[in-house]
């Protein structure tokens, strides 16, 4: 009779092992879909037209990359949650934990992000080239030109537009204005003669404003190459590069870079 009491209770305590470890599991898998569903958190300056813009009244993001984020984040079955970030605290929030996901919107591929976050394949060429006046043109037409002390150039900190100032244009006037949206109103009212930035922001904001021009375009100062930046060891970078030969084969990528850069 105790023979067969060891073995009644030998059977309940291996049938509550094998409930425990169900649940252990199916709570397991619960929280890892939980994780998946979780939202997509993307860092964008939003100061960066055509490629990121936040609305200031309504804190709406939109732009090339705003539109490239919502595609990522179909793919990975997750809802993009966009936080705001600028130029200066960029990488600082890239590697604060739990804040950024990935940044997108303009971000330049560089030996110093490279060695301190993960960086996708590129997905656009560009390069460095002077805002101007309209009708100025012939006048900042190479980097001797600018190299001068009467000539302000106006640069946007924390980024590779200020970068190139330091490092090509030592006897510039340099003047810092923070905000990327207003900078150019600055050169329209005279406040300074030129800022150097990528081609594409350059075409966007000639289009845009009246009064201003980009020189050279087509033929820019650099190379410049666009990525996403993501913390380094992150699971979502091979995730992000397969999505990338992804929208660049079934015409995604063509179709929004017609409605953003053409």
């Amino acid at each position: 009779m105790a023979t067969r009491r060891v073995l009644i209770r030998s059977v309940v305590i291996s049938s509550v092992l094998v409930v425990t470890g169900t649940v252990s599991a199916a709570a397991a898998h619960n929280s890892q879909t939980t994780d998946v569903q979780s939202p997509l958190k993307v860092c964008t300056t939003g100061d960066y037209m055509p490629l990121t813009y936040r609305d200031r009244a309504s804190g709406e993001y939109s732009g090339f990359d705003i539109d490239m984020a919502q595609s990522l984040s179909d793919h990975l079955g997750r809802k993009a949650q966009f936080v705001q970030t600028s130029w200066p605290t960029m990488m600082r929030d890239l590697l604060t934990p739990g804040k950024c996901d990935i940044t997108m919107g303009g971000v330049s591929d560089t030996a110093g992000r490279r060695d301190k976050a993960d960086l996708t394949a590129a997905y656009l060429v560009d390069g460095k080239a002077p805002v101007v006046r309209s009708g100025e043109e012939s006048k900042y037409q190479t980097l001797d030109q600018i190299n001068r002390k009467d000539v302000p150039v106006i640069v946007n900190p924390g980024g590779t537009n200020e970068q190139f100032v330091k490092d090509h244009l030592p006897h510039a006037t340099v003047i810092t204005w923070p905000d990327n949206v207003t900078i150019f109103d600055e050169i329209r009212k005279g406040h300074a003669d030129v800022m150097i930035t990528d081609a594409l922001e350059g075409r966007y904001q000639a289009k845009t404003h009246l009064g201003l021009a980009v020189v050279n375009p087509g033929k820019p100062f650099t190379r410049v190459e666009k990525v996403y930046m993501l913390p380094k060891g992150s699971p979502l970078t091979s995730q992000a590069n397969s999505w990338l030969t992804e929208v660049k084969k079934d015409g995604v990528f063509d179709a929004l870079h017609a409605k953003w850069l053409a």
